[in-house]
């Protein structure tokens, strides 16, 4: 116990693996739960150990399929309806986050969509990391603690010394967040314009700033496809560029992504265990994020400032 009430950090199937490395920094035991299966594919969660009156925390990304966004929805309503005293959901990647608007006419905005049923599900605070957009905070109407991964990777640059470092945002999207990382490292800026037609297809690309001689790091909030990290790191190698690395919180990597990754020029790809994945390539290095979650549920329990988790 931390505060005024007794904790119990649970998992879901999705995020097992993160949670008891959360639950091993805390030095707490990962709570007993378990999923019934019905023979139809439905499927039931159960809390095997009383949560009344706790500070319950449920850790699972939602990542595809969307059973586990369902899972993360059932254990909050199970947790509610057992009396639990809070429920905060940790949730390292928050899937559907690229729906954050109407970019086109009829479709929904899925990201809303999602806060708006975990808020219907009962749940009290969110606790996230590296949002695909910072303005999605404000579609919940809970607290919300969004995390950033340059707690994890600035330290991470500065171990590898790189002379004539220069960041690189792959898309103008994610200029701000390079920026920053430029910033605070005393680094260059690079940016990338690319032009889609469709999702995950890269029709155009184009590179802003000078990259020859330089070491570049390639920061973007998560590596799905691999097009656009590949595609840009093969221009600035064709432009002089000495290295080019990529660092991304969230490993998505999906269809021929590792496949992709292994055969570019890229040198390393630094991910998260923000969501589970097969990592089989010698070229991507994981670091965890299970210190910096149990730091930020230590202090949430306790009423203490998480500005400290925050490098810039």
């Amino acid at each position: 116990m931390f505060g005024k009430a007794p904790i119990k950090l649970f998992a879901c199937r999705a995020s097992k693996d993160l949670g008891q490395k959360i639950a091993d920094e805390i030095g707490i035991e990962l709570g007993k739960s378990s999923v019934t299966v019905f023979s139809d594919g439905e499927f039931q969660p159960c809390y095997d150990e009383s949560v009344r009156g706790c500070m319950v925390f449920i850790v699972q990304s939602t990542n595809p399929p969307a059973e586990n966004l369902l899972e993360l929805l059932l254990m909050i309503d199970a947790a509610k309806r057992a009396s639990a005293y809070k429920v905060i959901a940790v949730i390292p990647y928050y899937g559907f986050a690229r729906q954050d608007r109407k970019d086109r006419p009829r479709v929904s905005i899925g990201s809303k969509l999602a806060a708006d049923l975990l808020s219907a599900a009962g749940v009290d605070r969110v606790i996230t990391m590296d949002l695909h957009a910072d303005q999605i905070q404000g579609f919940f109407n809970v607290p919300v603690d969004h995390l950033y991964g340059s707690a994890i990777f600035a330290p991470y640059i500065e171990s590898l010394k790189l002379d004539n470092l220069a960041i690189a945002a792959p898309d103008m999207g994610g200029s701000k967040r390079a920026n920053a990382y430029a910033r605070n490292l005393q680094a260059e800026l690079v940016l990338c314009y690319k032009l889609r037609k469709k999702p995950n297809v890269v029709e155009e690309m184009s590179i802003i700033g000078d990259v020859a001689d330089k070491n570049i790091v390639i920061i973007d909030d998560m590596v799905d496809t691999g097009n656009s990290i590949v595609l840009a790191a093969e221009m600035m190698k064709n432009r002089g560029a000495k290295s080019v690395r990529a660092l991304a919180t969230h490993p998505v990597l999906s269809g021929n992504a590792i496949e992709r990754i292994n055969n570019s020029p890229i040198e390393e790809l630094v991910v998260t265990d923000s969501m589970p994945f097969k990592n089989t390539s010698p070229k991507i290095k994981i670091l965890s994020i299970a210190k910096l979650f149990a730091n930020t549920i230590y202090a949430v329990t306790t009423n203490q400032s998480i500005s400290s988790n925050f490098v810039f």
